[in-house]
């Protein structure tokens, strides 16, 4: 008799039983705005693969980085901590093994998946190659194409057909996650050469906000920042502004494919209807919005990403929903750990977006802390200003560690595109006295900053 209840618990206890847990895969893209896609009303992109996604599962219009950068938030992702709480401030450094215990491929390995990662880590430090059961991701930007048998072979394509291979290999009874880290569409672009010519006779309407005045009004130091540098150097005229722009939203168009290459294969191997699919960014990104290129900052451009989920285990009439929660990039790592039934590790600062993607209505954060520490540069004509601030349903402060005397408040909901600095107007005083306060008490309760980043190398 005490043999059988032996065995019972050692099957109970067994990954085998993890069957019948949904799987994932997460796709996250490099640098993708949230307005760019044509389930979010970009006016001429179109993004079928990734549309069907939110079609049939819940798309976030309000979904954020809580860092824009990519090393940075690829560690928010994966970990759902804060930057300061995750201490990866730049390339080179690696996690601490204390918190790369509790990150989400290491606890859903822990727990029975099969867990997978392709594509740009973006991380630095050694390979953490054994905790996982596929490992073909970089450190560094990686390239645009791969050399496969002598194929030439675009980033995107190449993602798709390493999913579809794992997809494949992985026995029908386990469970499965798969991380696709797409490097599109990080610049400098190189589109598949199947996209080349999307878009050739389309006219790139630039943003208002791109007028000489919005960037005119600004301090010196965001005037000289790398964010100015680029954008001079990346489309100094406004034909080589309309290439530019042309050339991101094709490379979008190619993760599309590769996302339906994906989503095909999981319905050829009877893996649809158990996958739970989440897609999104590391960060937003500048199109000329006050002159600027890139992210790193804290305007909406640059901290606004896509955030879909999808849970094919859903009643239909629960599909296709938006929601206008405020949700973060750390709450990716929670939300996938809360659909497998593995515990969210404490030091999570993440929520579960499962019960938004259900149709419920928990109370949810009503305002967020962000923060960017990579290397400040003491080059005035080559900075990343250090960026600090909080947001709220209706308000943003912005504060400038290294230019203290500048700050921002903004009326979101009066001035979405944020023109006008409210700070000095004495209207709202009393919302920028209570936003200050909150700040300063998101600030007292974390640990320090941590500055990353080096010389030359941004």
């Amino acid at each position: 008799m005490r043999y059988f209840v032996t065995l019972a618990v050692v099957l109970l206890a067994s990954p085998v039983f993890a069957a019948d847990k949904p799987s994932f895969v997460l796709f996250v893209t490099d640098d993708q705005r949230a307005d760019c896609l044509s389930c979010s009303g970009h006016p001429f992109l179109k993004t079928p693969n990734i549309d069907s996604i939110a079609s049939n599962g819940t798309r976030f219009t309000n979904g954020f980085v809580t860092t824009s950068i990519c090393c940075i938030s690829r560690a928010s992702i994966i970990s759902g901590r804060l930057a300061r709480n995750h201490k990866v401030p730049d390339f080179s450094t690696a996690f601490t093994k204390e918190v790369f215990a509790t990150t989400l491929p290491v606890q859903l390995k822990q727990a029975g998946y099969r867990v997978g990662i392709v594509g740009k880590w973006g991380i630095g430090g050694p390979p953490p190659k054994e905790h996982f059961d596929l490992w073909d991701a970089w450190g560094g930007q990686g390239e645009f194409f791969h050399t496969v048998e002598g194929e030439k072979v675009h980033n995107s394509e190449y993602l798709a057909r390493r999913a579809v291979k794992f997809i494949v290999d992985t026995p029908a009874d386990t469970p499965f996650c798969l991380i696709l880290l797409y490097k599109s569409p990080h610049e400098p672009y190189e589109p598949d050469p199947r996209d080349a010519e999307l878009f050739k006779d389309t006219k790139i309407v630039p943003p208002k906000t791109a007028d000489a005045k919005f960037h005119d009004q600004l301090p010196d130091f965001l005037k000289t920042s790398l964010n100015r540098v680029r954008a001079v150097r990346d489309f100094p005229t406004p034909d080589k502004y309309q290439e530019f722009v042309k050339q991101y939203l094709r490379c979008i168009a190619g993760v599309d494919r590769s996302v339906g290459i994906v989503t095909k294969a999981l319905a050829d191997k009877k893996r649809a209807d158990n996958t739970v699919l989440i897609y999104t960014s590391d960060n937003g990104f500048f199109l000329g919005e006050r002159g600027f290129n890139h992210k790193w900052l804290m305007y909406e451009e640059s901290i606004r990403v896509p955030l879909i989920v999808a849970d094919p285990r859903l009643p239909k009439t629960q599909r296709g929903a938006a929601r206008n929660e405020m949700v973060l990039n750390i709450d990716i790592a929670p939300t996938i750990l809360s659909y497998a039934d593995v515990a969210i590790p404490k030091e999570v600062d993440g929520l579960s977006l499962k019960p938004l993607v259900a149709g419920e209505k928990p109370d949810w954060r009503t305002h967020f802390f962000y923060e960017h520490h990579y290397f400040h540069s003491k080059d005035p004509n080559n900075t990343i200003p250090r960026t600090e601030g909080v947001r709220t349903e209706r308000w943003k402060y912005t504060v400038y560690p290294d230019n203290p005397e500048y700050t921002e408040l903004f009326d979101l909901k009066n001035d979405p595109l944020e023109e006008h600095n409210l700070v000095l107007n004495a209207k709202h005083k009393d919302a920028l006295t209570e936003i200050k306060a909150l700040y300063a008490k998101e600030v007292n309760r974390l640990p320090p900053a941590i500055p990353g980043g080096t010389p030359g190398k941004k």
